[in-house]
């Protein structure tokens, strides 16, 4: 059920990802030098391929970290609505609500 307050509590999954990639590199790299070690190529390879794609997930991962909660990916995304009081407006959840209500449909 639907709540209405889903973009104030919304949690990027980012962190996750984070971590999972983490623990993919680590058991990736493992397995890639395990397999090496006791000269099983095909495995090796399988195991490099698959640190590879981690690597990526990891580094795109850390990239949209840095890039924060307010990137904006392109110019047919309207901007976010700007939260900062204007001219003693408030700014708060008044001002949010009094906006929705004045674009609300008749």
């Amino acid at each position: 059920m639907r709540t209405g307050s889903e973009p104030v509590t919304a949690r990027s999954p980012l962190r996750m990802r984070w971590w999972l990639s983490v623990w993919g590199l680590v058991w990736a790299t493992f397995g890639t030098i395990a397999f090496a070690v006791v000269d099983r190529p095909g495995w090796a390879i399988a195991c490099g391929v698959l640190l590879l794609i981690v690597a990526t997930d990891f580094v795109l991962v850390v990239r949209h970290m840095r890039q924060g909660s307010r990137f904006q990916p392109g110019r047919d995304v309207p901007p976010y609505e700007d939260r900062t009081p204007r001219n003693g407006n408030g700014g708060g959840r008044g001002s949010d609500v009094s906006r929705r209500s004045r674009n609300a449909r008749p």
